[in-house]
């Protein structure tokens, strides 16, 4: 559905209205006035929004590095892990006492290793980081969608239905919001480094997967809630009702009549919980409740702790890649949120 010039509501499928332009009078020509939708009118004010075009044009850019963390690592030669074959041995690049003996910030800047390599463990920290970054990405998107589709689908289903299972979905939904994450993670990571303590390999996407199901079991309640509470509100409105009447499908009526007028808390949302998940796989992996096997952020800063005073550079690093990801994300999801309220005016 669209608005003319009028303000009168025209299906998308009909022809919108032809107004007469005074402009245009004697001339023989009718002006035709093409309607924007709720979409079309939020997307145009993010274009013109300063803060979200920076905040995109940033994101973009980290995204970038993260995908093309292969060929970067490739380009320059460097390693993340100091194991493989083709890095070259942790002597040519420590010093008997740990630190590195090449580039910066105790030695000069070399194309070798652009931000320096990592005390004790040896490995480049710009590969590292690029690695850690993709993993940050990895587990907050695939957590984001899997927490969306869940928290949208029990909220369509609370919200439109009006007996028990609404009850019993709010009844859920309550005891999750009252169970803290950090316990399941605390009980949950001793057991899975003992199952798999003999690989490696296997260890490492136990517990990839375990954080992302972690964030997914403790990140759906938050839009159930909100989606209820929108659907409470639509499903007496009389395009609802009508629908009811005629007797078309429940189905039908929450994914054709009631989804499509819920798009702006969900796009809001989703905003919102990228970061979350960013900053909440950055502490899990710093607190050793994470990822022990895989690059990440969160991981890269619990090693560089120790040496915060000597070699603040490597401290520095994963913590301003953090803030700079979190913040990107929180101001574009303020301007999300700002853009899709009709009610807000910059």
């Amino acid at each position: 559905m669209s608005l003319d010039a009028r303000g009168e509501v025209f299906s998308d499928e009909q022809t919108p209205p032809l107004v007469h332009d005074e402009a245009l009078e004697g001339t023989g020509t009718i002006k035709q006035i093409a309607g924007k939708s709720p979409t079309q009118i939020a997307l145009s004010r993010l274009r013109h929004d300063k803060v979200a075009v920076t905040c995109s044009a940033v994101l973009v850019f980290l995204v970038l590095l993260a995908l093309f963390a292969p060929l970067i690592t490739r380009a320059f030669d460097i390693y993340w892990d100091i194991s493989d074959p083709n890095a070259p041995e942790v002597s040519d690049v420590l010093d008997f006492d740990g630190y590195p003996k090449i580039g910066p910030p105790f030695h000069p800047f070399t194309w070798a290793h652009p931000l320096g390599v990592a005390p004790r463990l040896g490995y480049d920290n710009l590969a590292y980081l690029l690695y850690g970054l993709r993993t940050s990405l990895l587990v907050a998107l695939a957590a984001t969608i899997a927490s969306t589709i869940i928290g949208v689908s029990l909220g369509l289903m609370a919200g439109f239905s009006r007996g028990w299972l609404d009850r019993v979905i709010s009844f859920v939904t309550d005891v999750f919001l009252a169970f803290p994450y950090l316990l399941g993670m605390l009980a949950l990571a001793p057991i899975i480094v003992s199952r798999f303590t003999t690989d490696l390999d296997a260890l490492a996407r136990a517990q990839l997967i375990t954080l992302i199901s972690i964030l997914v079991l403790f990140g759906w309640m938050g839009l159930t809630r909100l989606i209820r509470g929108q659907v409470l509100s639509l499903r007496e409105r009389e395009f609802i009702l009508a629908a009811e009447v005629i007797g078309v499908p429940t189905r039908k009526i929450l994914f054709k009549e009631l989804l499509p007028n819920l798009v702006a808390p969900i796009v809001v949302s989703i905003s919102l919980y990228l970061p979350g998940f960013v900053a909440a796989e950055a502490g899990l992996s710093f607190l050793g409740l994470g990822l022990t096997g895989t690059p990440s952020l969160g991981k890269m800063v619990a090693d560089a702790t120790p040496y915060y005073a000597d070699y603040g550079l490597y401290l520095w690093l994963p913590v301003g890649a953090i803030t700079l990801l979190t913040l990107s994300l929180n101001l574009l999801g303020d301007s999300v949120r700002d853009a899709f309220d009709p009610r807000s005016r910059r």
